[in-house]
């Protein structure tokens, strides 16, 4: 196809949703190359090497750094040299986010530089609730600093309602044009909120993106995806609103907390939500809610020792106090997590109770089961530590003395507790062998927010 006719080439609109503020593999683009050549000719879309070399940067004495251009990784340890079949040169990789693809030093990103893809809807805010006061008024203090573009800190206890506090902000957004993500560091959370933003703002286009999410068409003015979705996005967002920021891999992650920053458009305000915050998160514009939407107190976690658990269960054996809460929890129909400090253990417990962790290709359905009270309880890791609501479940929590249960952990364990008008109370208790000062922590700020 010559030049002039690639010109003529009309503009593929369906294109232009898919790529409008994202930056993509061109080899995972689901359009034929002609279009994809067609738009590149016509200036619709640039092309950015996937790595580059900056030769301005000394590493090491020797005059080359390598910079991934879709998650901005700069650490030299995670690229590889390798010779590559398909332009046969030596090419460099990133492994920091070979999970989306590979990309390499002959690879293409493609970003939109055409006009960019707007929504269509007239938004609907479908939400019949209602705000306690205090919700009321951490709602307004977000919503002045949205429409002042100051970052906003939502500090609020589990269970308080967050997510009803930010649909006000949204809709303000929505009805001006914006295009607004709400992103979280687990994939859980995206799978809790999308049913719930569905039923808010029927009219919107709305795309959940995380690993294995299906394909969703159209341009979408409201996204949800997980941080490491945000890889595949630059300058793309009027508004951006991270949910449990202070959640691993988020906080530790400074290649994800700058993924946040390129999705937004340039000088975006990024307001942050969450039970347990760093200080890292903390901004001059904070509202805190320290009472639960219902204004019962949150679930204090009791301490129980469980002595010598681990060898016990290495020996085919469930410990006995743990063995009888089971049974209890089971006996009384009261559904239950147990939370576990590795996937080996997770996968070792003796018994057929269902069990799920972080690659588990089942972990959405098992929680729907357990919502349903088709199966009587769980076994988990961390990973369903924040994000999950479930009506009257009881937690237990083995091993809390080890390291992987920091008090933030617990804490977020302890508020999956509790949280409906119709069970305000359950059980949430420690097992341990030997207490450790992030449990007393948990302990001690679940009870200082009672008292405030």
């Amino acid at each position: 196809m010559g030049k002039n006719q690639l010109r003529r080439m009309p503009m593929n609109e369906q294109l232009q949703q898919f790529l409008t503020g994202r930056i993509w593999l061109r080899e995972h683009t689901p359009f034929p190359r002609e279009a994809i050549d067609a738009h590149i000719e016509s200036g619709h879309i640039h092309l950015k090497p996937g790595i580059e070399k900056d030769e301005n940067q000394p590493f090491f004495g020797q005059l080359k750094k390598y910079v991934c251009n879709r998650c901005h990784n700069t650490n030299q340890h995670l690229f590889h040299t390798f010779h590559c079949a398909r332009c046969n040169k030596n090419c460099t990789y990133c492994r920091h986010c070979i999970r989306m693809g590979r990309v390499s030093s002959c690879s293409e990103l493609l970003l939109w530089k055409g006009v960019h893809a707007r929504g269509a809807n007239a938004h609907e805010f479908a939400w019949s609730g209602q705000l306690t006061p205090l919700q009321q008024k951490a709602s307004e203090e977000l919503l002045s600093s949205v429409n002042q573009n100051q970052s906003h800190l939502l500090h609020a206890v589990c269970g308080a309602g967050k997510t009803e506090l930010l649909f006000p902000s949204i809709f303000q957004c929505l009805k001006q044009g914006k295009r607004v993500c709400v992103a979280a560091p687990r994939t859980d959370v995206i799978l809790e909120l999308f049913p719930r933003f569905q039923k808010v703002f029927p009219q919107t286009t709305i795309h959940a993106l995380y690993g294995g999410a299906p394909d969703q068409q159209g341009f979408a003015e409201l996204i949800l995806a997980t941080t490491h979705q945000l890889y595949r996005f630059e300058q793309a967002f009027d508004v951006v609103f991270v949910d449990e920021a202070d959640a691993f891999p988020y906080y530790a992650d400074e290649t994800l907390q700058r993924a946040v920053k390129k999705a937004a458009k340039q000088d975006a305000a990024i307001h942050y939500v969450t039970a347990t915050p760093t200080k890292s998160l903390q901004t001059t514009n904070q509202s805190v809610l320290s009472r639960r939407y219902h204004g019962h107190d949150l679930p204090v976690p009791r301490f129980d020792s469980l002595w010598g658990y681990a060898r016990q269960l290495n020996k085919g054996k469930v410990p006995s106090k743990l063995q009888q809460w089971i049974e209890e929890k089971t006996k009384n129909n009261i559904p239950f997590l147990v939370f576990l400090p590795t996937i080996e253990m997770l996968e070792n417990f003796p018994g057929d109770l269902a069990r799920v962790h972080a690659e588990h290709p089942d972990r959405k359905e098992l929680v729907m089961q357990l919502r349903e009270k088709k199966i009587p309880g769980l076994l988990t890791t961390t990973i369903l530590e924040r994000g999950i609501t479930i009506e009257n479940v009881h937690v237990a929590v083995v091993g809390a003395e080890q390291k992987i249960f920091t008090s933030s952990a617990l804490i977020q364990i302890s508020g999956r507790v509790g949280r409906s008008f119709q069970y305000p109370t359950g059980d949430i208790v420690f097992f341990h062998h030997g207490i450790s000062r992030e449990m007393d922590k948990a302990q001690a700020a679940i009870e200082g927010w009672n008292r405030s």
